[in-house]
């Protein structure tokens, strides 16, 4: 294991200021970097900054970053999750680790959970600077998630209210929010008790993350078709970490993708619902990931 040291770093994505935290090991000669930034309205000390922690004791540069209009990044609306914007903060961000004196720029992997698990699929199929890719739950159709999620009479009523919400930016009025996790009262986005309890922790994590989206967001997310893309990653290695009881991001979807995506591939499954990888499966997720980019950055072969 390296020691590695932690540090504040800020940089421009399309002229927004993203803040970001750099984990570089203390070793000699250049390394292997990771970029990586969390799902669906989420902030990085929000439970993945343990995944960022382990990458460096492996001897692997991090840049673990808050997107545009989250966390401790700048951007407006606050709180609007677009994942197209996202995928070009993702590749501003390696833009910014091929610019750092401690980074190998020939070995650039990324590293995407939940809705950035859609991400880094995308990122990876369009940019070849990727070298090596972990997706871990990731969102493979969000037009079909979104309507799993939803009655016939909650999507008819999210799309009156998306009518006035269109109608309120046009006036110059603030734009209407979304609760992620809450009372069933409440129509959260997601209504799951695990997600509650999930996102409830980010709170004791995270001083900046919010648990509300722009109501906009569900306009971007419901457009936000991911898997279309895991065939055109190859030969970008892709590994796949799939939860067995998937609900947020479902299962079959998940492994669908896997099948259609060319070698070299893998996956792992893990127990449980959306959120075991990061809490009681954390060490099976981390490890896996760990493997994956030492077996292709590092050539340590996976036992």
């Amino acid at each position: 294991m390296h020691k590695y040291k932690t540090e504040k770093v800020y940089y421009l994505s399309e002229g927004v200021k993203i803040a970001a935290l750099k984990y570089t090991p203390e070793k000699e000669g250049r390394c292997p970097a990771i970029v990586m930034a969390h799902g669906f309205g989420l902030t990085k000390e929000a439970y993945i900054d343990k995944f960022a922690e382990r990458f460096a004791e492996n001897g692997f540069v991090v840049i673990l970053f808050d997107y545009r209009n989250l966390g401790e990044s700048e951007g407006f609306p606050r709180q609007e999750v677009n994942p197209f914007m996202q995928i070009d903060d993702y590749k501003n961000s390696i833009t910014f680790a091929s610019t750092q004196a401690e980074v190998d720029i020939e070995k650039i992997g990324i590293w995407g959970t939940s809705f950035s698990g859609g991400h880094v699929l995308v990122t990876a199929a369009t940019d070849s600077r990727v070298k090596c890719v972990v997706s871990q739950v990731p969102t493979i159709s969000g037009f079909t998630s979104g309507l799993r999620r939803m009655s016939a009479g909650q999507e008819h009523d999210r799309q009156e209210n998306i009518k006035q919400d269109r109608l309120n930016r046009l006036q110059g009025r603030e734009p209407m929010m979304k609760t992620i996790v809450g009372e069933a009262s409440e129509n959260p986005l997601y209504p799951m008790s695990d997600a509650e309890a999930y996102y409830t922790g980010a709170l004791k994590l995270s001083p900046t993350f919010r648990n509300e989206v722009t109501l906009r967001t569900t306009e971007y997310t419901r457009m936000y078709e991911p898997g279309i893309y895991v065939s055109r990653i190859s030969p970008i290695p892709v590994l796949f970490v799939v939860a067995l009881n998937d609900e947020v991001t479902p299962t079959d979807l998940s492994m669908k993708a896997y099948e259609d995506a060319l070698q070299p591939k893998g996956v792992i499954t893990i127990p449980g619902g959306h959120f075991t990888p990061y809490l009681q499966y954390f060490d099976i997720a981390s490890n896996a990931a760990v493997d994956w980019f030492s077996k292709y950055f590092l050539n340590t072969p996976i036992d």
